[in-house]
């Protein structure tokens, strides 16, 4: 296992950025008693002179990984730029949990026992499930960037994400979807072996139900699986309007391409899994038209994600995705928390991010509501020209 520590130095006339890469043995480079992590001023003004240190768990290899790597180069970004803002120093340990909730276990309590003053992550949901009671347990505050089942921020009063949940942008991609296409029948197919997508599908048949759309069948499969003919054939024989999936990338790119092979033409609607650019990329022609509910478009033209979005082209050469953009958004929405009070101790860290409130950033105007759960705007997306746009 490797970590991977990010240490964003800032002084009054100059930045450092350092990535450097050490065994999970050498430790991360330590953490600062809470007494050293408060300052002076606020805001912009804000100074603390010891490190912050703060831990990532993040899928880097393993099924998520593209989620994972995406969520790397977004807080690799917002480091760096902090970095130049000056002011606060943050430590920023990255760990790969290998899309292994056992190995999530392992470094929570890795990180709350070096004393880290939040952990943002793991990438999947039901690693959160087993790995949130940790950090809940041992008072240290969490922030999930990519956590969007129900139920996640019940664990406990640590526990935080900036990720919209299946409950809150779902509902929205089935109304509009059904305006646009008329459904009235649907198939519903989801893997059943996993917590973010079996939330995803009770999502999804609240949402069809508020809109009167039929159920004209519910398929299930395992987030392992890559052969759909069968159950896809038996969704053709339905006949409906529309297929609703709930699944990851990695189902979903060929579930999506075999529907079209089959002759399967009607839309194909997907939950969060479906948020990425491999899905173009690997399913080509066979993805457009897919329709994605999403916490973030590229096309937003907020001044904070034209930045971003310009930013990250030029780090990375390539265009960022949601995945990238929520890391980003964590990360900086971590620093305005800790410049708040200028106090970044786990207590005074719990209590700013509870009172983030209408935070201009990526994702658009930023809140976090009584449950912990981000609150701003969602977007239904479609899959036209090899990329997302707006379902208008």
């Amino acid at each position: 296992m490797r970590t991977t520590t990010l240490h964003t130095v800032a002084a009054a006339t100059a930045a450092v950025f350092v990535l450097a890469s050490c065994s999970s043995e050498d430790g991360g480079g330590g953490s600062a008693a809470s007494g050293e992590l408060s300052g002076e001023g606020t805001g912009d003004s804000c100074t603390i002179e010891a490190e912050v240190p703060l831990g990532a768990v993040l899928s880097l290899t393993g099924a998520a990984a593209s989620y994972g790597e995406s969520q790397q180069r977004g807080l690799e970004l917002a480091a760096k730029e902090l970095a130049e803002k000056g002011g606060i120093t943050y430590d920023l340990t990255i760990e790969d949990d290998q899309t292994d909730p056992r190995q999530g276990i392992t470094l929570f309590d890795q990180f709350v026992n070096d004393g880290v003053s939040l952990i943002i992550g793991p990438t999947l949901s039901n690693a959160a499930v087993q790995s949130d009671p940790i950090a809940q347990e041992g008072g240290v505050p969490v922030l999930g960037i990519s956590n969007t089942a129900a139920g996640i921020t019940d664990i406990g009063d640590y526990i935080f994400r900036d990720s919209l949940t299946e409950q809150a942008v779902i509902p929205q991609t089935i109304a509009k979807a059904t305006e646009e296409f008329g459904l009235e029948k649907v198939v519903v197919m989801y893997s059943n072996d996993d917590a973010f997508t079996e939330s995803g599908f009770e999502a999804f048949e609240g949402a069809l139900e508020d809109e009167g759309v039929e159920i004209a069948d519910t398929l299930t499969f395992s987030k392992a699986d890559t052969d759909f003919r069968a159950l896809l054939t038996e969704a053709q024989g339905a006949e409906p309007d529309a297929l609703v999936v709930s699944g990851l990338i990695e189902a979903a790119i060929p579930l999506v391409t075999q529907a079209r092979e089959l002759g399967i033409d009607v839309p194909i609607i997907g939950g969060n899994g479906f948020n990425n650019p491999r899905l173009m990329a690997d399913a080509g022609e066979a993805a457009e038209g897919v329709v994605v509910g999403a916490a973030w478009n590229s096309a937003s033209d907020n001044p904070e994600n034209q930045a971003f979005l310009e930013a990250f082209q030029a780090e990375y050469d390539a265009a960022p995705d949601q995945f990238a953009a929520q890391a980003y958004t964590g990360l900086m929405l971590i620093d305005e928390a800790i410049r708040s009070e200028c106090a970044a101790d786990r207590e005074s860290l719990k209590t700013a991010l509870g009172e983030l409130e209408d935070v201009p950033t990526v994702l658009g105007e930023f809140s976090i509501d009584e449950n912990r759960d981000a609150v701003h705007p969602a977007v239904v997306q479609v899959v036209q020209d090899g990329k997302f746009a707006v379902l208008e």
